[in-house]
């Protein structure tokens, strides 16, 4: 595989991510709207938030890594 293909995958794989922590989003929105809510599923949404944050860092660590100067 290529750099450029490399590359590639990652931006789609960001982006699907960003997608996916946009829709959970969404979805906390929603719930804590309504109630009564469950707030064990509630945690659970926040924590696969947090989870998918830190992959779209550590991607995009991987699509920008740090130049030392």
């Amino acid at each position: 595989m290529t750099d450029q293909s490399d590359s590639e995958r990652l931006r789609q794989r960001l982006s699907q991510l960003i997608e996916e922590h946009r829709d959970l989003d969404d979805v906390i929105a929603r719930i804590e709207e309504s109630a009564p809510f469950d707030q064990i599923q509630l945690k659970r949404l926040k924590k696969r938030k947090l989870m998918l944050k830190d992959e779209m860092a550590r991607v995009e660590n991987l699509l920008l890594p740090d130049i030392i100067a």
